[in-house]
């Protein structure tokens, strides 16, 4: 049973104020101003954009993962370039990928991959910054984001597919080289089009979805009565400034009695429910539980999900980070398109796998900041000159090879792809018109996109 706890202090057993539960809890369960979505539907529709059911995951792997032991090995190059791990052939012929994928090599035919993506920054926070908004202007010594994410722009033009689901989430957290929501959030467009986050660890036995749960001493079966619900929230209400909120509270008032009391929604997050053989196929790991419970929002009606897969920042000892990491990949993203095609979800659900940068080519020695004595532990260090995202689902054509690098991995060789690239596409599957402007805190309009276009040999 799902609860939203408020303590004496008005804060909730977390911490999170009521304001801040009203200003993010609810409205960032995709209840976006009705006013400001329909508008920017009506424009798409005029636009000739085609309306769509359709959602995203995006597989989040914070650090950077090396295009050169993942998804474009290099087995003819140098040996300090082509690494520690061997190609395999897949189910796609000319599609090889790293002996450590056995199981994504079976189901090569549901993804493609974009070999060629770059955006020629090794600094964690600019590459993040690039890959989850479409533009730079942050780095390491000003990390701020500056544009909202283009989850938090699809979001808001969007809303979710089925009305009692949240938008945008995020499982477990949204978090971008260790800033939280950081450039998945909403940025000038509001703390209501940050994601919401399930914040607990699908894993757990005790997996539980924080501030969803009826008020303390509040019942279900009172939250069914319309009339209970809204006296509720009459003392939160009261809390609320002046400055607009409160003339919205109507709208979201509806919102947060279908989040709370819908079957939909509490279904969906409720993975106890779930089938145990299909739980541990895609892995009984935070990583494998957070991508099913992904699916399962997508199914009910969320739109944009991100999953995060933290610490790939391996500038050392690079082998025993993948060789714990890299099955946990293969298991939960195999399972994931082989659970998509059997519900019939392959045409409308786009996976996306990537991160904020790729890994130098040529490895380290061990050294670059690595503890002492640790030579002999090679690693790579930051790179993103040339970098692999893998997009599969959606209307996406799989068993397809975009772009190429250099024999050494280097750079694009071919067919050169940005981020706008990828967002453009990511746009296409959704139905959002790419030419949508939003207001910055200036007054300024910003497109949402500006620079790229669709990857059209996917589709």
């Amino acid at each position: 049973m799902f609860r939203v706890e408020f303590g004496k202090s008005g804060k909730y057993c977390d911490g999170i104020s009521r304001r801040h539960f009203l200003q993010a809890g609810i409205a960032g369960m995709g209840s976006a101003s009705l006013s400001q979505i329909l508008h920017a539907k009506s424009l798409s529709e005029q636009s000739g954009i085609e309306k769509k059911d359709t959602s995203v995951i995006l597989l989040w792997l914070d650090g950077g993962p090396s295009h050169m032991d993942l998804y474009d090995l290099k087995p003819e190059a140098p040996s300090e370039y082509k690494g520690i791990w061997n190609p395999i052939h897949t189910n796609v012929p000319g599609m090889d990928i790293t002996e450590m994928f056995p199981l994504q090599a079976k189901c090569a035919d549901k993804f493609s991959l974009i070999r060629s993506l770059h955006h020629n920054t090794g600094d964690h926070f600019t590459g993040g910054h690039w890959m989850l908004t479409g533009r730079g202007g942050v780095s390491g010594g000003s990390t701020p984001g500056r544009n909202p994410s283009i989850s938090s722009m699809a979001t808001k033009v969007l809303g979710p597919r089925n009305p009692s689901m949240p938008a945008y989430v995020s499982v477990p957290y949204a978090s971008s080289i260790g800033l939280r929501p950081g450039y998945f959030g909403g940025n000038f467009l509001g703390v209501q089009h940050d994601p919401f986050e399930t914040e607990s660890d699908p894993n757990s036995p005790n997996f539980q979805v924080k501030n969803l749960n009826p008020t303390t001493g509040l019942s279900i079966d009172r939250l069914k009565d319309r009339k209970s619900l809204l006296k509720s929230f009459d003392q939160l209400r009261r809390e609320v400034d002046q400055s607009g909120m409160l003339n919205s509270m109507d709208r979201l008032d509806q919102k947060a009695y279908e989040m709370v009391t819908g079957e939909k929604a509490r279904q969906a997050f409720d993975l106890n429910t779930e089938d145990n053989e299909l739980r541990e196929k895609y892995g009984r790991h935070t990583w494998g539980q957070s991508v099913l419970l992904a699916r399962r929002l997508v199914e009910a009606g969320t739109t944009f999900v991100t999953v995060h897969f933290g610490g790939w920042d391996h500038h050392w000892n690079l082998q025993s980070g993948m060789d714990s990491y890299l099955p946990r990949v293969d298991q939960a993203v195999s399972a994931l398109f082989e659970d998509l095609a059997q519900r019939g979800l392959s045409e409308k659900v786009l996976v996306v796998l990537c991160g904020e940068f790729s890994r130098t080519p040529r490895m380290n020695n061990g050294g670059n900041g690595g503890p002492p004595l640790s030579m002999g532990t090679p690693g790579r260090d930051h790179w993103g000159n040339s970098m692999t995202c893998l997009m599969g689902g959606g209307g996406v054509k799989g068993g397809r090879i975009i772009g190429a690098t250099n024999r050494l991995g280097e750079a694009p060789a071919d067919r050169p792809v940005r981020p706008g690239h990828i967002h453009h596409t990511i746009y296409r599957v959704l139905g959002m018109d790419p030419e949508t402007w939003f207001t910055d805190h200036s007054g300024r309009p910003i497109a949402a996109i500006d620079h790229g276009e669709v990857i059209h040999e996917l589709f």
